[in-house]
């Protein structure tokens, strides 16, 4: 076993902790369509989901190799710079999950990484061929190659049994959409809790344990995976509604085209060593769905809030902690101050989140979507149908009756 500081001790549980949000934060990637069709119940989905996690995280190692070797330069950073980076993290993805926009997790480790490495030992510690190939491309290319597969997919699973519609057939595509689910958590676990296995190998090099270069040790894997697959089990429930009700309407036939998109794109990806966006992978999944079949469609509202949430991730992220290994920077009693104040801040997002609480009892509930301009301009200028009473009507012109005096009636016709 390695031999621990403090600093090194407190960056290990940091790290765990990013983790266990992490799990709960991605738990729509693999389990939202498949809740929202009904396919499975809310609580044997996440259950199933941080089991596959857990097994997942055992499968590779290339994805936190590409985090602790690939990103930064590991001979100049100081664990606290890594406990920084990992405040930045747990910050944003709390924050992302209290208004329910499904953000990427591993975006937010790497710009907390990078910001911190930057505010510790300048910009050329930053490694930008690593970051551009292994991250922001993926970022851009991974939800538009697994939207236009979903798509495609949808289409195509339309096409040849469109007139297919019995219970057999629904039961079918439900079963196959357990299945994509199983293997979307699966790839889950293998690529995102090897990020924080980057992270923690990371700190073990930065601190004197391990020697630079060295593979994440056993209990690392193991950490890693069980806290993963613990946030997962609890459940990001209001990141499930926005995925599986807010983004689109998905029957069970899109479910599936979705998430076996999502799943081999993930998996190609950890195979490769790409530090992919679960997140952008699976919600380009869900939108091409949406696309895919005749008549559906996408709330664009809503992406379009994904995408800006998508595009502050990593800036936001490397931001805080700056600001965070700026403080940390000060001593010992900096890294105490910053440790507080993600105590703190942890617990304030917690509290403001009871307000309104979302759980598997209210998870598949409807959501409404705020029209948009065209929408309202449209609805105000259409007539109401035919038949149709309301009690807003009123008469713009007056009846005879009530604007002219009253004539008696004409005396009957002579008779000869």
């Amino acid at each position: 076993m390695e031999s621990f500081s403090l600093i090194l001790a407190t960056v290990v549980v940091t790290a765990l902790a990013f983790d266990f949000t992490n799990g709960f934060h991605d738990t729509a990637n693999a389990m939202a369509t498949t809740i929202s069709t009904g396919a499975m119940k809310p609580k044997i989905a996440v259950a199933m989901s941080a089991t596959l996690n857990l097994v997942g995280a055992f499968l590779s190692v290339e994805v936190a190799n590409t985090i602790s070797k690939g990103l930064v330069d590991e001979t100049g950073i100081r664990p606290e710079v890594i406990f920084a980076a990992l405040v930045g993290a747990i910050l944003w993805n709390l924050l992302t999950w209290l208004v329910g926009l499904p953000s990427s997790s591993s975006h937010a480790l790497m710009g907390g990484l990078i910001g911190a490495t930057v505010a510790s030992a300048g910009f050329g510690a930053v490694h930008g061929d690593a970051l551009v190939t292994k991250v922001l491309l993926p970022a851009v290319a991974a939800p538009i190659v697994a939207g236009v597969a979903s798509m495609l997919a949808t289409r195509f699973s339309y096409g040849i049994g469109g007139k297919a519609e019995g219970e057999a057939t629904r039961k079918g595509y439900r079963a196959g959409q357990i299945a994509s689910a199983g293997l979307v958590s699966l790839a889950h676990g293998t690529n995102d809790a090897q990020k924080t296995m980057g992270i923690i190998t990371l700190a073990l090099i930065a601190g004197g344990s391990i020697a630079p270069g060295s593979n994440p040790p056993t209990w690392v894997i193991l950490s890693a995976g069980l806290a993963i697959a613990l946030g997962t089990y609890i459940g990001g429930w209001r990141i499930i509604r926005t995925m599986g009700k807010g983004l689109t309407d998905l029957e069970p036939r899109q479910g599936f085209a979705a998430q076996t998109s999502a799943a081999t794109a993930i998996l190609a990806s950890s195979h490769l060593g790409f530090s992919l966006s679960t997140t952008h992978v699976v919600s380009g999944s869900v939108m091409g769905a949406g696309l895919g079949r005749k008549g559906g469609v996408v709330r664009w509202s809503t992406a379009t809030r994904m995408v800006v949430a998508w595009v502050l991730t990593l800036p936001a992220a490397a931001l805080v902690g700056a600001g965070a290994e700026s403080v940390t920077d000060l001593g010992d009693w900096g890294t105490a101050v910053v440790a507080v104040f993600l105590v703190a801040a942890s617990a304030a997002i917690w509290k403001i989140s009871r307000r309104e609480v979302v759980d598997h009892t209210n998870v598949v509930a409807e959501t409404e979507e705020p029209a948009g301009v065209v929408t309202a301009a449209i609805a105000a200028v259409t007539p109401p149908p035919a038949g149709m009473i309301t009690e807003d009507l009123t008469a713009t012109i007056a009846s005879p009756a009530a604007t002219e005096p009253a004539t008696e009636a004409a005396p009957p016709a002579a008779t000869v």
